[in-house]
């Protein structure tokens, strides 16, 4: 794959620590529902627990007939970065670009430069996946230690809108439990890797954050 400067950052969710999320459904005009639109960053500890799963959801709020439709973009990266020295810039980078029907995985590797700009780092080549169609079975890959998959996932993030909006227009004074799910039924297109901790260097705490980043 030739080396491709990618010069615009679009999008961008952030979270810190060893397991948090964060979520940004509703986006500025000229992202929302497109490639570029990150709704949420996941990382946890994987099964194995020498792993670390890191999941980055894009194009939130699709409706079934939409997610058949969706895809992925092939002029769109995702970075997902890693601090691991506490000053909050990026010491590693996993990228994923898209390329016909596969999504390919690049790091964790030190990033060539840091913040908006980025060359994709084609000499750490991970591994690629087939992108699972909508509606079929997950397709899952497996290479040097990590495994990855790419396609359309239900939307697993849980906010009630309607209670938070009366919260704040003074009507209610807290959340329900049960409360009503107002992402129920909608997809997000995911990018997922599993990586061994051992290759995200030493310490015991790490920064995570994502971008989308645009050709």
């Amino acid at each position: 794959m030739k080396k491709t400067k990618i010069v615009l950052g679009l999008s961008l969710v952030a979270i810190a620590g060893l397991v948090f999320m964060a979520a940004d459904h509703a986006d500025a005009p000229a992202v929302t529902g497109n490639a570029n639109d990150i709704t949420d960053v996941y990382a946890f500890q994987g099964q194995d627990t020498n792993n670390m799963v890191f999941v980055v959801n894009t194009q939130g709020l699709l409706s079934p007939t939409a997610t058949a439709a969706a895809t992925f973009n092939e002029n769109v990266m995702v970075e997902i970065n890693i601090d691991n020295t506490g000053d909050n810039v990026e010491d590693l980078v996993i990228q994923a670009i898209k390329r016909g029907n596969k999504m390919y995985f690049f790091g964790p590797v030190a990033p060539g430069n840091t913040g908006a700009s980025s060359m994709v780092k084609t000499a750490a080549m991970a591994g690629s996946v087939n992108i699972t169609p909508y509606g079929s079975a997950p397709i899952m890959a497996t290479a040097n230690g990590m495994k990855f998959f790419a396609g359309p996932r239900d939307d697993p993030f849980f906010f009630d809108l309607g209670q938070f909006k009366a919260i704040l227009g003074g009507t209610a004074t807290g959340f329900n439990n049960p409360g009503t799910d107002t992402f129920a039924g909608t997809n997000v297109l995911a990018t997922i890797i599993e990586v061994p901790k051992s290759l995200l260097g030493s310490s015991s705490t790490i920064n995570v954050w994502a971008e989308t980043k645009k050709k």
